[in-house]
Order: structure tokens, then C-alpha cells, then sequence
């Protein structure tokens, strides 16, 4: 499926990027990563940050390529995610990872299951590796939206 189907079904809406709103949500995601760290606190807190990068890395994909979900819509952390492929060229291994952290963020948030040490820490590579690329990519592909 491609980004225009998404649109068509009403999965993500047509979005006006600018490098201003790029840096700012490329800091947050940042400033995320960089609490997941934060070993004062709770594992479920660190991974939710952790999970909050993931989520911006994936905006900031889609923004990248003139898109945002459809917030209004269930499911808009999934399309996001399972777009990471079309928007930045995620691979789909690590997309099914990456799926897998955000149903473990559903089952944490909605049913309260404690987060293990091991989901945390791959979470927090997940995201620190999934940052890297959005860089990368961004670099590469859209240095216009890149703040000088």
C-alpha cells in the first residue's frame, strides 16, 4: 500500500512541513531518548518515552513526506509505524519490532502490565537506532527541512 492509498482511505491526512517544526519535533524526540536513560526512573515511565521517540521519528517521516495520520482515527500509532517503510525505508524486520513495542505500550497503558527490563532496553535501542536513521534519512533525502 502506498502513502497516497493511506490518504485515500482515510488513514493519513495531507500535511505542510517546515524545517522549524522538523527541529522541533527532532528535539523532542531527543529530549525523549534522552529520558529514557534517566535510570531514576520507573522502567514503564522510561519506556514510554522511549516509545514517544519511536512515535516522533515516525511523524517526523511522515511529515517529511507531506503527510500526517488521521489523530481522529484508532490506529493512528500503528499507521504510523507500519509506514516507517515508505516513508524513510525502515525495514520490514524492523517494523515488526517496532509494532511489537507498541502493542507491549497498549498492554502497559491499558491493562496495566508492569514493563520488563528487557522490553526497556529494547526499546531504547529501538529508538536510539530508528533516531539515527530519521537523521539520516532526513540528511540525505530532505536537508531542506533541516534547520542550517
Amino acid at each position: 500500500m502506498s502513502l497516497q492509498n493511506l490518504q485515500a482511505i482515510g488513514r493519513l491526512q495531507v500535511h505542510q512541513s517546515d524545517a522549524a517544526g522538523i527541529a522541533k519535533l527532532l528535539q523532542a524526540a531527543r529530549r525523549n531518548l534522552a529520558d529514557a536513560h534517566v535510570a531514576q526512573v520507573s522502567t514503564d515511565n522510561r519506556f514510554d518515552a522511549a516509545y514517544k521517540c519511536i512515535m516522533q521519528c515516525a511523524m517526523l517521516g511522515l511529515w517529511a513526506n507531506g503527510y500526517r495520520t488521521a489523530t481522529s482515527q484508532p490506529g493512528h500509532h500503528q499507521t504510523a509505524i507500519q509506514s516507517l517503510g515508505l516513508t524513510i525505508g525502515v525495514a520490514q524486520p524492523d517494523i515488526i519490532v517496532l509494532d511489537a513495542l507498541r502493542r507491549q505500550r497498549n498492554v502497559s497503558d491499558y491493562e496495566g502490565d508492569p514493563i520488563s527490563n528487557a522490553a526497556l532496553q529494547a526499546c531504547i535501542e529501538q529508538a536510539a537506532q530508528l533516531l539515527a536513521g530519521a537523521e539520516g534519512w532526513l540528511r540525505a533525502h530532505r536537508p531542506d527541512l533541516l534547520s542550517p
